[in-house]
């Protein structure tokens, strides 16, 4: 796997903030900056793909795409952030069709 290396400015009481809780964890910086980038990248790929599906613009499959989850963890991390699935017959259909 090809690596890129990036660099990007924070003020100082945040950089404080992540490398207090790097050492908290027991992690060296650098790792623990690529963990909280990956895990802040998925957050929000979630929060797209389940404004997406509010708002009618996909299918709770695409849905789950778009946040590169399986089908069926896209349902239970929804359920686990009370959001409401409204999964018919029609969106059966429509996934059939996909």
């Amino acid at each position: 796997m090809s690596t890129v290396t990036i660099s990007l400015r924070l003020p100082r009481s945040e950089v404080g903030r992540l490398e207090k809780l790097a050492r908290e964890l027991g992690t060296e910086r650098p790792a623990f900056l690529k963990r909280a980038l990956q895990r802040g990248a998925a957050d929000l790929m979630f929060e797209r793909a389940c404004q997406a599906y509010r708002d009618g613009e996909a299918t709770l499959t695409r849905a789950a795409e778009i946040a590169g989850l399986s089908l069926r963890e896209m349902i239970h991390r929804m359920r686990s952030a009370d959001l409401e699935l409204n999964y018919g017959v029609d969106d059966l259909a429509k996934d059939l069709q996909a």
